[in-house]
C-alpha cells in the first residue's frame, strides 16, 4: 500500500504517482476480483450496507468493494483510477485519506441513509461513496489550504466531475444510492477540514539584508 504523511515542518516525506500507482491498481483490481467472486457467492447480499441494521455494520467498509452490475463497476473504475492517482501525487497520506472517507461516509450513511420498509429493504453498495468523497475532498482542500497546487487539482476535478457531483447527490435516478453519494461528499469535506486543521504550519523563512 502507498504510504506518505501529511505536511510537516519537521520532516517531509517525498512521494509521487510512480511510487503509488501499483497500490492504486491493486485497490481497483481488488474491487474487480470481488465483483467476479460475487457471481459465485452472494457477497452483495451478505455485506451490503443497510442503514441502522447492526448486523450490517461491516457494510460500512464492504460496500465500497461491491457492485450490482458490470456497468456499475465500470462507471466507478475510471473515476477511481483518476482520483486515486491524483491523490497519490498530493502531499497528504493517500490511504489514510481513503480510509477516513470510507469510514466517515459509511457511518453517515448507516446513521442517516434510507433503509426502506419491511417489505422493501434498501441496501447500499458501490464505490461511488468513495468517488464522491474524493471529489469533494479535492475541492474542499483547495478552499482550506489556498495552495496553488491544490487549486489547480480542484479545477481539474471540478471540470471532470462537477456535473456528476451536482446531480449525483439529488434523488433523481431510481435505483441509485443518491444518499450514499451525499454522505460520501459530506465525508470528503469533513476529512479535508480535519486534515487542514491537524497539519502543522510550515514556518516561513524571511530573508533580511545585512
Amino acid at each position: 500500500m502507498p504510504k506518505f504523511s501529511p505536511r510537516s515542518s519537521g520532516s517531509n516525506q517525498q512521494h509521487g504517482v510512480a511510487d503509488e500507482i501499483s497500490g492504486v491498481l491493486t485497490f481497483v483490481g481488488t474491487i474487480w476480483v470481488i465483483f467476479f467472486a460475487d457471481w459465485a457467492l452472494p457477497l452483495s447480499e451478505w455485506f451490503a450496507l443497510i442503514p441502522r441494521d447492526f448486523n450490517r455494520l461491516p457494510g460500512v467498509v464492504a460496500m465500497t468493494f461491491l457492485h450490482g452490475s458490470f456497468g456499475h463497476l465500470l462507471a466507478n473504475t475510471v473515476p477511481l483510477i483518476i482520483l486515486l492517482t491524483l491523490l497519490a501525487g498530493s502531499r497528504v497520506n493517500s490511504w489514510q485519506t481513503v480510509v477516513m472517507i470510507v469510514l466517515t461516509g459509511g457511518v453517515l450513511l448507516w446513521l442517516f441513509g434510507r433503509n426502506g420498509t419491511q417489505l422493501h429493504v434498501v441496501s447500499h453498495i458501490g464505490a461511488s461513496l468513495l468517488v464522491f468523497g474524493l471529489i469533494t475532498f479535492f475541492l474542499a482542500a483547495a478552499w482550506f489550504e489556498m495552495r496553488v497546487t491544490s487549486i489547480v487539482i480542484a479545477l481539474l476535478v471540478g471540470v471532470l466531475y462537477g456535473w456528476s457531483l451536482l446531480f449525483g447527490v439529488l434523488p433523481t435516478q431510481p435505483g441509485v444510492s443518491w444518499d450514499g453519494h451525499l454522505c460520501g461528499a459530506i465525508a470528503g469535506i469533513i476529512v479535508a477540514f480535519v486534515q487542514s486543521r491537524l497539519a502543522p504550519t510550515v514556518p516561513q523563512i524571511n530573508l533580511e539584508q545585512v
